[in-house]
């Protein structure tokens, strides 16, 4: 019955060649849409990193309105109960203050010169953000990607008198790592509660890049003119120190073998004022991020359930056609005494001869148009949601800086590669689906007796 199988594939080309096609397309896209779903999976882990198993701790806007410009004001020993529990490994802390270069200048563009007022100009001439934070490495702009360090080293834990600065502002000002620049507190910062008049010498320990994505209406919030700095010297410009400041937030990471959400509902027993502040799970800063995952595996899901039950649909047709046309040779064979199942074998080993060159035609075309229709998917996804950002961005006027633009992050590229495992999963579920076409298309004929396929002709 194989020689018999193989002398009707070889006989009948064109039919042959009309199954194998389909057989291919529908592989192809079955091998695209789980290799779609295993390129998002990877990427969604490289992104998130460790972001999956921490969160942060934030003022409670309804209840705390923060410091006077708006900032946050989480308490050093509220951290500190936090950090101290069993369940937390790690943790970083960011003081968000204002600052002035010394005899250094900031960046400034076209949009930012236009919306200054002349005592802006005049108050905020030479300002810059100060982030101060214990490991910079960890920070929510670097882990976001918003930020790249580019040269030097990461601030860790116990530096003090550092500074990590952009390179563009360092390219200005001439300035290169192991240089030293002043800082020196602004009087006019509403944040300046002490009215202190500090001035701090730091080393610029490392470089970072990274351009806003958006619009800006003041030089601040232009990457830039933002200083990530040890904690000692953002506490310093406004007369703290790292114990009196208060924070913008705490993120805390959590222990390998712990419930992120069982760990959050245990610090209530703490004694901290849980009305001030809010516990969010680290992964709900990044909305949009989550939001081009879920799109691009919707996609993927509905790619391969569609080419799955396409395949199953058109290849019965055909089959249901093909078999029709051999009534006169399934009487010929029955009349021989050839049984029903040699004969069913033989269409089977029919089908097997086509598949094989199909699905091996489908691993090597899936890893071709796979990039093509993966990024073509990824580039439709995260457009729609930009337009949707934008949207929102212009209705609640919301501003440039680069916390927005982590909040806003989404994913950029997809590493798409034809995995084994999916060649398995794709021959295992197209086969069943051929079998199960076979058996519909056939049995309709097969129960009948050479005399009345005879009739029926």
């Amino acid at each position: 019955m194989i020689k018999n199988a193989f002398a009707y594939v070889t006989r009948k080309r064109v039919k042959s060649l009309i199954i194998l096609l389909i057989i291919l397309s529908m592989s192809t896209l079955s091998l695209i849409s789980l290799s779609i779903k295993d390129a998002t999976d990877r990427a969604s882990k490289e992104t998130f990193g460790n972001i999956n198993n921490s969160f942060s701790m934030e003022i409670n806007r309804q209840v705390n309105m923060g410091t006077p410009r708006g900032g946050g004001n989480v308490r050093g020993q509220d951290i500190k109960k936090i950090a101290e529990t069993k369940d937390i490994s790690d943790y970083v802390k960011r003081i968000n203050s204002v600052a002035d270069l010394v005899d250094h200048d900031i960046i400034e563009t076209q949009e930012t010169l236009a919306n200054q007022s002349q005592e802006r100009a005049k108050n905020f001439k030479r300002t810059v953000m100060l982030t101060g934070v214990n490991e910079s490495s960890k920070e929510t702009k670097f882990v976001s990607g918003a930020y790249k360090l580019v040269d030097g080293e990461h601030l860790k834990n116990g530096d003090k008198n550092k500074v990590l600065l952009h390179k563009d502002l360092a390219e200005k000002n001439n300035l290169k790592v192991g240089d030293k620049i002043k800082i020196k507190s602004n009087l006019f910062d509403a944040d300046n509660e002490k009215h202190a008049d500090e001035t701090v010498e730091a080393e610029i320990k490392g470089l970072f890049d990274g351009h806003n994505n958006g619009g800006v209406s003041a030089a601040q919030e232009l990457y830039e003119n933002t200083l990530v700095t040890d904690l000692d010297t953002a506490a310093k410009v406004y007369g703290n120190t790292e114990d009196t400041a208060v924070y913008q937030d705490a993120t805390f990471f959590v222990k390998g073998d712990k419930d992120i959400d069982d760990v959050i509902n245990s610090l209530e027993k703490l004694d901290i004022d849980w009305r001030q502040y809010n516990l969010i799970k680290s992964s709900s800063n990044y909305p949009a991020l989550q939001q081009s995952i879920s799109g691009i595996y919707g996609i993927a899901n509905k790619l391969l359930v569609g080419s799955l039950i396409f395949a199953a649909v058109i290849v019965s047709l055909l089959l249901f056609l093909w078999m029709n046309a051999r009534k006169k040779e399934m009487a010929v064979l029955l009349s021989l005494g050839i049984t029903k199942t040699k004969i069913f074998i033989q269409l089977a080993m029919e089908l097997v001869f086509i598949s094989i060159p199909a699905f091996i035609a489908s691993y090597f075309v899936a890893g071709y148009a796979g990039r093509m229709l993966g990024n073509s998917i990824l580039k439709k996804v995260t457009g729609d949601i930009a337009k949707q950002i934008a949207s929102e961005s212009a209705s609640g006027q919301l501003g440039g800086g680069a916390e927005v633009d982590g909040f806003n992050k989404t994913l950029t590229s997809l590493d798409i590669n034809i995995l084994p495992e999916s060649m398995i999963y794709v021959v295992l579920f197209m086969s069943l689906a051929l079998l199960v076409s076979l058996v519909v298309s056939s049995s309709s004929i097969l129960k009948k007796n050479p005399k009345d396929l005879l009739v029926d002709i």
